[in-house]
């Protein structure tokens, strides 16, 4: 199944913008360019972007290069709406067509953890998400003692799955 391409610019909540990501933001990234999300005026977190980030933005920059466009279903960042830092990111490791299923991830840069901005996030892009037929389930995975990311999940309404020696499989059924 091929998705369409996004049709918004940007999801935002109180708090918070959330703008995806492009080819273009990527590889910008990756070079330590940022005139691209300067110019859209956005400034840098304290410690954006931050070595999960950098790991992060190959992987995203090949889920975006299957479409050769962003659907939504890819990473995006997170933006204080207040000072215009990027502050991470969260978003889907791609759609699973097979499962009608797509996997979330998320992270904020250290001095911004503890604040609710993960919990805002996530829960306005798993309701933009669930507003897709396709969309039956949303995944997610954290390491046994991430005790942040298990209390999260669970605030999240995201049932375990099953747990194993180093991580817990977590999912979400699109009720709707």
């Amino acid at each position: 199944m091929k998705l369409e391409a996004l049709k918004i610019e940007k999801l935002e909540t109180n708090r918070l913008i959330l703008i995806p990501y492009t080819i273009e933001i990527c590889e910008n990234i990756l070079i330590g360019n940022f005139d691209l999300l300067y110019n859209k005026g956005y400034t840098k977190g304290k410690s954006w972007p931050d070595k999960d980030v950098l790991e992060t933005v190959p992987r995203i920059l090949k889920n975006l290069s299957e479409n050769n466009y962003a659907t939504g279903f890819e990473s995006w960042l997170i933006i204080k709406k207040n000072t215009s830092e990027i502050i991470g990111d969260l978003g889907f490791k791609g759609f699973h067509s097979e499962t009608q299923s797509i996997d979330l991830g998320y992270g904020i840069i250290a001095e911004e953890r503890g604040n609710g901005y993960a919990e805002e996030a996530s829960k306005q892009l798993i309701q933009w998400a669930f507003t897709f037929d396709c969309i039956k389930e949303i995944t997610a995975n954290c390491f046994i003692n991430n005790l942040q990311s298990i209390k999260l999940l669970k605030k999240l309404n995201f049932i375990k799955k099953k747990e194993g020696e180093e991580m817990i499989y977590w999912f979400l059924k699109n009720n709707l």
